[in-house]
């Protein structure tokens, strides 16, 4: 019999957190008057449950190392010139509030070299979080091994789908770093069964309509595949929205990556039957821990995986596992 936790204001308390405060291209940074560091935090969009938990993460941490945190993103995730003019605009501040430190989540792995380059060359610490960019000049990259958790979802999908299947891909941005390095892991395994069939391969550009609709011109079009792998939360609830209100839960097998509340309940409902859960609340904390570490001129490690975990209907209810999937709950014995 599964044993079912109580969760105390836990579920909404995450998301409505996540009224982000982060600047966009539209809306300037509030003045910062006290003398702490600051640290530019620019991420590649400012909503959705992973970068709620990232930034979480990075708040802890910069209580606890008492410094100030600037964040700021684009409105999509795929607006990369917004992203470059972000960072520009944070390198080239003379407001007095000079930034001491960047921490970058790439939206692109080439587009983002110059300005990456450029706060390093005036010798500002550069972290690297979540996706990476295609140079060496930074103090150190902190993600998921992307790869590693893309043959997680492979696997998964041949303990579920089998190794005669035909399987769509719902990716999310092109030319993002961890959404190719998940391709290229998912297809590692795919690759070593002949019988799989990749029949649609497809970009959400983190829009969840955008994934809904895909998710069902795939099924419309190919009323044969099997299973769908969605490679990051937008592209996972909009597969799985479409996968419930079609009525092909369990019929049509999905592998997701993350874990939204909306996800957990389709997968207790085995709309889902296995997710690829990483650990962003890590990568929050570490970009700014690692940060004030490169300001006090410490060495540090320049590769840094935070873990990643497939969670499944029959695993979801270990407490390791709830403590993954809720992370800031209070929890009741």
């Amino acid at each position: 019999m599964k044993k079912s936790v109580k969760l105390i204001g836990a579920c909404t308390l995450i998301l409505c957190f996540f009224a982000f405060s982060l600047n966009s291209c539209s809306k300037e940074a509030e003045k910062n008057i006290d003398s702490k560091k600051n640290i530019a935090f620019i991420t590649r969009m400012n909503y959705g449950y992973h970068w709620a938990n990232v930034k979480l993460g990075a708040d802890a941490a910069a209580r606890e190392f008492d410094v100030n945190i600037d964040y700021a993103a684009p409105n999509d995730e795929e607006d990369i010139e917004c992203q470059i003019k972000l960072v520009n605009e944070a390198l080239d501040r003379d407001n007095g509030k000079k930034i001491d430190a960047l921490i970058l989540a790439a939206s692109d792995y080439k587009a983002l070299v110059e300005v990456t380059e450029k706060a390093y060359d005036r010798g500002i610490p550069v972290i690297i979080i979540d996706s990476e960019v295609d140079t060496d000049k930074i103090h150190s990259y902190i993600a998921t091994d992307n790869f590693e958790a893309g043959q997680k979802a492979g696997k998964a999908l041949v303990n579920i789908a089998g190794t005669d299947c035909k399987v769509a891909v719902i990716s999310f941005v092109k030319g993002t770093r961890n959404a190719e390095q998940r391709e290229e892991g998912l297809m590692s395994i795919i690759n070593k069964y002949p019988n799989i069939e990749v029949i649609s391969k497809e970009y959400c550009l983190s829009d969840v309509k955008l994934a809904y609709n895909l998710t069902k011109n795939i099924i419309s079009n190919n009323s044969e595949v099997d299973a769908i792998v969605a490679l990051n939360e937008v592209a996972s609830e909009g597969a799985a929205q479409a996968i419930n209100e079609m009525n092909l839960g369990g019929k049509v097998k999905i592998i997701t990556f993350d874990s939204t509340l909306q996800e957990i309940n389709f997968l207790e409902k085995d709309i889902i039957q296995a997710t690829v859960i990483q650990n962003p609340f890590s990568m929050g904390y570490l970009g700014v821990k690692y940060a004030v570490e490169a300001m006090e001129g410490k060495q540090i490690e320049k590769r840094i995986y935070t873990d990643s975990k497939v969670i499944d209907k029959d695993n979801m209810y270990f407490p390791d596992n709830q403590k993954l999937l809720f992370p800031f709950t209070k929890w009741i014995r």
